[in-house]
């Protein structure tokens, strides 16, 4: 049958239903649902494929994505599903969670008044029907290497690292602190975003391919990196940024103050029945609680908090709507699931009682001149004061890298703010000071989306093979002369 091209005319932009709000809150599933192969193929079909993909160029991994789409208009899904995971080690959590309205999607040439391509949840599509229809990753042609390679850190960077590594005949073995694969994709963003099973499908489809993972093994404690670079040809770091940034106001030692990344850390723990390290169960049931910020971060804890049970769950952001740094999406979930937001307001002091958290002081701000990054500032407005009540105070202000320990004694330089310091030449990049230890991710640029940490592990990934590849030659040249 030919193609219609005039689909993006005739059929509207269409995403997967959403369970209804009174149903969702009552339990941590995924929220939205699946397309049939009708519908993605229907959408799919709305690709205008542009001789200049804008959405792939906008996307961090690069995905071929007018292509796939192509692919599963004509509902050729397992070929669809092969191209996929050319360029991105992790689509189906993709396809879940990045902010599509602010990557590909946002640069759809259809976003400009008909509705940009739903490209995310085909995305999502393609991998979850394939598993079904018994589609895996094949490297019947892959040739060993006899290399191995360790990588510390199985979230998105680790795994994206490791994908490639293994397509490329070098054995990795995936370390990692915590008991499941995933990092922040398994114990810090909530399951109604991602669902925790998918995360151990992709651990079977990376195990059937022959990674090994060493978990609940933390480097320097269980392990040393002395002991890795005896074992293995060279090490990846990809430990991504766990350091909360606190904010400048007082009272936060006050009971009752919440870190963000260990309130989320500590949900999920308690929904998995672990006990991994960095959070204990907080319940907010009945609470009146405040989130202090406007990412994903913040807008997860929203609606944890609401689906715990919480009296009523209050976002304060010191920017306005359109300034706000994470998802419209999850803004716009999070505002349908009764959050209340209070936009153009910073907080002073935490107000307590007897040690206790009792509110939030804030002030009211208003944008000024843009700051170094081109943002506007806040500035505060005089005589506006106002004391938001709280029980709880959750504090969402982003995260930072940390350096380990072990980095001066083996030679790993890092900057100031616990970034790990990596070439950016075109012949090794992502390669420390240490030429036997690579680095990607959060790590390396600060906390950013699970999308740029999965292009950088496998740019590393790269970078690994090419720089082993030329130590091969170096010993073979010696041995020639020898």
């Amino acid at each position: 049958m030919p193609r219609n091209p005039f689909q993006f005319l005739e059929v509207s932009r269409a995403d997967p239903a959403k369970r209804p709000v009174g149903v969702r809150l009552r339990d941590f599933g995924e929220i939205y649902g699946q397309f049939t192969a009708e519908e993605a193929s229907s959408q799919a079909g709305r690709c205008l494929d542009c001789g200049n993909p804008y959405c792939e160029w906008k996307c961090p991994v690069h995905n071929y994505i007018p292509n796939w789409l192509k692919l599963i208009e004509e509902g050729r899904l397992l070929e669809a599903a092969e191209l996929s995971h050319r360029t991105n080690t992790l689509p189906e959590i993709c396809g879940r969670i990045c902010p599509q309205d602010r990557l590909c999607e946002g640069d759809c040439t259809l976003n400009d008044g008909l509705g940009a391509v739903s490209i995310g949840s085909i995305e999502k599509y393609i991998t979850d029907e394939a598993l079904k229809q018994g589609w895996r990753p094949d490297l019947s042609d892959v040739v060993s290497t006899g290399r191995r390679v360790a990588v510390v850190g199985a979230g998105p960077a680790g795994l994206g690292c490791a994908d490639i590594l293994m397509r490329n005949g070098i054995e990795p073995t995936v370390f990692d602190r915590y008991p499941r694969i995933g990092g922040l994709l398994t114990y810090g963003i909530p399951p109604f975003k991602l669902d925790k099973g998918v995360v151990e499908t992709r651990r079977e489809l990376m195990e059937g391919m022959g990674i090994q993972f060493s978990l609940g093994t933390e480097v320097g404690l269980d392990v040393t990196i002395d002991e890795l670079l005896e074992e293995f040809d060279a090490v990846f770091l990809g430990m991504g940024a766990y350091r909360a940034v606190e904010g400048d106001f007082s009272g936060r030692d006050a009971e009752g103050v919440v870190p963000a990344l260990s309130y989320l850390i500590g949900n999920a723990n308690s929904l998995l029945e672990t006990d991994a390290a960095g959070g204990r169960e907080v319940n907010v049931r009945d609470e009146r609680v405040v989130v202090l910020g406007g990412g994903d971060t913040a807008m997860d804890c929203n609606r944890t908090a609401l689906r715990q049970g919480a009296r009523s769950v209050t976002c304060v952001y010191r920017r306005d709507e359109a300034n706000m740094p994470g998802s419209k999406r999850e803004v716009q979930n999070a505002r349908d699931e009764g959050v209340i937001f209070r936009y153009n307001r910073a907080p002073v002091a935490i107000e307590s009682e007897d040690g206790r958290v009792t509110g939030v002081r804030v002030v009211a701000t208003r944008l000024g001149e843009p700051d170094a990054n081109g943002r506007q500032r806040p500035e505060t407005v005089p005589d506006s004061e106002e004391v938001i009540p709280a029980d709880r105070v959750i504090v969402a202000f982003g995260f930072m890298a940390e350096a380990p320990e072990w980095y001066e004694a083996q030679s790993v330089a890092h900057y100031e703010d616990g970034r790990t310091l990596v070439s950016t030449n075109s012949e090794c990049p992502f390669q420390t000071t240490n030429p036997r230890i690579f680095a990607g991710g959060d790590m390396v640029r600060g906390a950013d989306l699970v999308v740029t940490a999965v292009f950088e592990g496998r740019q590393a990934g790269e970078s690994i093979v090419h720089w082993l590849e030329q130590a091969d030659k170096t010993v073979d040249r010696k041995a020639a002369s020898g």
